[in-house]
């Protein structure tokens, strides 16, 4: 058994960010998703830019609640992952990532069978934040639920030196 330290290690490295210069960018996206919550469920990028991005998610029993209706978490996951994919194309070039602040989902219905799809779109993009909202489709094209989240863009930050007083103090 590892020590505390060891233990808290991070499972995985975090993924670059898709270009499209090696191959279409929707199946460099997908890769990146592959191997991951999203692609270990089966989401799949169709189309992306920074300013839009359209996914979709085949619905199967293991998504289902015990109700037998679509996991409300399966349809958070799918919206908050496609803003995801956006997010990341939608840095500013000096940005190093973002992490979500804020979502809220409002239920319009349900699926239980087919494809569900989304399309997120890209609000604001700020300096500091972004604000994306996505609405989530069964494959009948009605909307079952309403997604908006708000991302922090984040910055590197510069290495902390301690002065000669604070050196003396430790």
């Amino acid at each position: 058994m590892g020590s505390p330290v060891e233990d808290r290690a991070p499972v995985g490295r975090p993924r670059e960010t898709p270009t499209g210069s090696e191959r279409p960018l929707v199946d460099e996206l997908n890769a990146m998703l592959d191997g991951r919550f999203p692609g270990l469920v089966g989401m799949r990028v169709r189309a992306a830019t920074a300013a839009a991005v359209t996914g979709e998610l085949p619905v199967r029993e293991a998504l289902l609640a015990p109700n037998g209706y679509l996991h409300a978490a399966t349809v958070v996951a799918l919206a908050d992952t496609m803003c995801g994919v956006g997010a990341r194309l939608a840095l500013p070039a000096e940005a190093s990532g973002f992490t979500t602040l804020a979502l809220e989902t409002n239920y319009l219905g349900t699926a239980r069978s087919g494809t569900v799809t989304v399309d997120a779109t890209l609000v604001h993009g700020g300096r500091r934040t972004q604000v994306w909202d996505a609405t989530v489709r069964d494959d009948a094209g009605r909307a079952i639920a309403l997604f908006r989240c708000t991302q922090l863009v984040l910055y590197p930050t510069a290495p902390q030196h301690r002065t000669d007083t604070e050196t003396e103090q430790a």
